[in-house]
């Protein structure tokens, strides 16, 4: 047998190295297909991220707004509704096409949001907050980013979604407090309806068309996506990250408070801590998945998230200082990304295609209930067992996860 020339070694290896990285760039539909899918990500969640650092003390002006498990049960109770419809909107976009279900969820969140901005009572606005809830389009937008880009690009495509999600979350911090001030909740709430009709424009022209090599498929049920334990595990993890995620924000902002920060100032903490985590994530997750330690990156952001949990239990129950917040909040928000972006393209890649609505479908109806009992027994907790009670729960459910989630195994790019 001849020896191989060394020479054809090394040029064998740089082709394959070059392959590797075009292989791993986006096209300009893959592009298009991101950017537009991930603006009407953005145009939705800051309609409901300006709500969330406001919304416990406006909702104190509310006749019942004086209660708080009732003011957090209404804040949660969107997360519900979208979890009772999620699964439907996503088996819905496997059959009738995903732009269709999309622009139909859009205009219900609008219709959702246009009540809240009339409620005259806090029970009309746990009404809108529920018809905001049934414009349930995250799975069928993300079942459409994932038919529109590859494998080894998705994590990117996510990711994208991801950081528009955040800096959303960022830009309302800011804005909030500001607008509130001069249009009140009703207003915030009448914005959120338009921002959701603009995503409806966004829909028709820019997002690109669906694939047709997608619509000729048999198409998957349910039954279909629960029978595998890899996406069953997906399922529960997005269930606890958002759970603890919304929880955190009934007792965070009077941390603060306690610690010598006025309300109007909370955006100098939230704001660095959400864009800080975006570029130390854009500087790790990429160049770890792309090395075959995506495993390692998504267990130990998960175990990042479960420390953070027990660092604030422990400030919780002496006195906070802004420093430590800032810090822990920087590393809660970089886990979160790590996962936010990660586990979308982990649940398309082992979804089978033809039942990838559906698989999303469930995967957002788990993350919706996450947001329901996030905030439900966020206000509870802090009611009945005060914040270290509630820390010690998030960091307990942190750790359950942890411990299901071991046995993962990344699947290969197709």
């Amino acid at each position: 047998m001849p020896l191989e020339s060394p020479v054809l070694s090394k040029v064998d290896a740089l082709d394959a190295r070059e392959n590797t990285v075009v292989a791993s760039k986006m096209t300009p539909l893959e592009l298009r297909a991101s950017f537009s899918l991930a603006s009407i990500f953005a145009l939705r969640m800051l309609g409901l991220f300006l709500i969330l650092p406001v919304f416990v003390i406006e909702a104190a002006k509310y006749p019942g707004g004086n209660d708080p498990a009732l003011v957090g049960l209404t804040m949660g109770l969107y997360g519900l509704t979208q979890a009772m419809l999620q699964f439907l909107y996503g088996m819905a976009s496997d059959r009738l096409g995903r732009k269709r279900v999309i622009v139909f969820g859009l205009l219900l969140f609008a219709l959702g949001s246009f009540v809240a901005a009339w409620a005259p009572s806090l029970t009309w606005l746990a009404i809108g907050r529920a018809v905001q809830g049934a414009g349930a389009v995250s799975a069928a937008v993300t079942a459409l980013l994932a038919d529109q880009t590859r494998d080894q690009v998705r994590t990117k495509s996510m990711a994208l979604v991801g950081a528009s999600i955040g800096l959303m979350f960022a830009l309302s911090l800011v804005a909030a407090p500001v607008l509130v001030s001069f249009v009140g909740l009703a207003g915030l709430f009448a914005l959120t309806g338009g921002l959701a009709l603009l995503g409806v424009a966004v829909v028709v022209w820019w997002v690109p068309a669906e694939p047709l090599k997608h619509k000729n498929l048999p198409r998957g049920g349910l039954m279909e996506v629960l029978r595998l334990p890899a996406l069953l595990r997906l399922n529960f993890g997005v269930f606890v990250l958002h759970a603890v995620q919304l929880a955190m924000w009934m007792a965070v902002p009077a941390m603060l408070v306690q610690a010598g920060l006025a309300r109007e100032h909370h955006w100098w903490v939230y704001l660095p801590a959400v864009l800080g985590s975006f570029v130390v994530m854009g500087g790790t997750l990429f160049q770890m998945e792309k090395r075959g330690y995506l495993r390692a990156v998504f267990l130990t952001a998960i175990a990042l998230a479960a420390l953070v949990q027990a660092g604030l239990m422990l400030l919780a129950a002496g006195t906070p200082s802004v420093g430590a917040l800032i810090v822990l909040l920087f590393v809660f928000f970089y886990g979160f990304n790590v996962l936010e972006a990660s586990q979308p393209s982990l649940v398309s890649r082992l979804a089978p295609v033809h039942a990838r609505g559906a698989a999303m479908g469930v995967y957002n109806t788990l993350q919706s209930l996450g947001f329901f009992a996030g905030g439900a027994l966020g206000g509870w907790l802090v009611k009945h067992v005060g914040a270290p009670g509630l820390f010690a729960v998030c960091a307990g459910l942190m750790l359950l996860w942890l411990l299901v989630a071991w046995p993962m195994r990344v699947p290969k790019a197709a």
